[in-house]
């Protein structure tokens, strides 16, 4: 017989489950901090990571513990927060540990406790209450501003604020694919996007760069982003995403607008990579922690100005493969006078952050706020990244019990 009786562990995350369904978003926190006390802990924080990938900002609410923001590059729950792991540190009242909130495999930010004593069983509930508490509270995102508020630490343009809600999750992992992306100047981009999607072997991938600034850019992302998923779902290939992607801008701005645009698929199962790039950089092949070359294909004109139908690139990938795309904002920027960027630096750095940093997050993140350091601070138009690991693995094992 099958023991179906109620333990500790199970009546603390379905209180939980059970009451999220009804429960305002305001609630969701103290609810978590009074979980936290029935397994002996206190002192409980959740983080949110602000829209530059700089801090982890602490969520306002009753019966949690405030305190200052965390560096995300310099601090125990910036290393929870960037690596998925749970980080302990031992104190003098006890140990204080931080578990990373994890939505699917989108780090959404850390929840931070104090606990007497650490033993096994602690471990494993407070992780599997951490991630319960991550679904929930993106569940509630969509209906609440706090949380936006929260991670928003200045002033954000209209622009960016449609381009931040288009967005996917900004991570996604699996065993048989990784991939991040981030957005430049985050309060202030306009017209570079990026959507991706999995759809059983075939992970879908778009960026786009719509021209100009401010509303009008965005307003042609948008719909260059809608349309690619239009396209996307009615499962054509990438040229006849192309083509529909191209009549939706021409219709909708005129023959003087339009937008850069790169389209890939990559098989999970294989390795197979195809794409068409309509006016972007070649993306970088990165094998063994190290640019081996630019991935130059034919290219076909930008979205809205009605190029020829493309020709699709091909790449068979390797297992540990990263493929970096990103867009000219990147490269083009400098100084007054100065020379621009240029992709020569830009490799330079891949290949020492490559070796450097673990996971494709950690990449994308380091990488893109050395560059604009090393820019001097300065960007002045939009710029993307987004980095793709194939792993080559198998996934058929976590839909089994055993």
């Amino acid at each position: 017989m099958v023991d179906r009786s109620e333990g500790f562990g199970e009546r603390l995350l379905g209180v939980l489950l059970d009451r999220a369904h009804e429960m305002p978003p305001q609630l969701i926190a103290p609810l978590i901090a009074e979980e936290v006390a029935r397994v002996g802990g206190r002192d409980v924080s959740i983080l949110l990571q602000d829209y530059e990938q700089l801090m982890l900002v602490p969520l306002p609410g009753r019966r949690l513990t405030a305190g200052e923001p965390a560096p995300i590059g310099d601090s125990h729950a910036g290393t929870a927060f960037l690596y998925a792991t749970p980080v302990e540190v031992p104190q003098a009242d006890g140990v204080r540990i931080y578990l990373p909130l994890l939505d699917g495999s989108d780090q959404v930010g850390v929840l931070a406790l104090t606990l007497d004593t650490v033993e096994d069983d602690d471990r494993r509930l407070l992780h599997r209450l951490a991630g319960l508490a991550a679904h929930v509270l993106v569940t509630k995102n969509s209906y609440t501003d706090q949380f936006f508020q929260t991670r928003r630490r200045e002033p954000m343009s209209v622009a960016a604020e449609i381009q931040w809600s288009l967005l996917p999750p900004l991570s996604m992992s699996t065993p048989q694919v990784a991939v991040a992306g981030i957005l430049e100047p985050a309060y202030e981009v306009a017209g570079d996007s990026f959507d991706y999607a999995l759809n059983d072997d075939i992970l879908h991938v778009a960026m786009v760069d719509a021209m100009g600034h401010g509303l009008d850019a965005a307003t042609m992302a948008t719909v260059a982003i809608g349309a690619y998923r239009h396209a996307r779902r009615t499962d054509v290939g990438l040229s006849g995403i192309y083509a529909f992607m191209d009549r939706a801008i021409a219709g909708q701005f005129g023959p003087e607008h339009f937008v850069t645009a790169q389209m890939m698929r990559l098989n999970v199962a294989t390795g197979h990579l195809q794409w068409v790039n309509a006016g972007h950089p070649a993306p970088l092949l990165i094998r063994n922690h190290q640019v081996v070359r630019q991935l130059e294909s034919a290219t076909t004109l930008p979205v809205g100005f009605g190029g020829d139908e493309p020709q699709l690139s091909e790449q068979t990938l390797q297992v540990g493969d990263r493929v970096l795309c990103f867009t000219d904002g990147l490269i083009e920027e400098h100084e007054a006078g100065g020379k621009q960027f240029g992709e020569e630096q830009l490799i330079a750095w891949v290949n020492r952050i490559e070796h450097a940093e673990e996971g494709v997050r950690a990449v994308v993140r380091s990488l893109s706020h050395t560059l604009i350091r090393e820019r001097g601070g300065i960007t002045s138009d939009d710029a993307t990244l987004f980095l793709i690991e194939w792993r080559g693995g198998a996934a058929d094992h976590l839909a089994t019990l055993e």
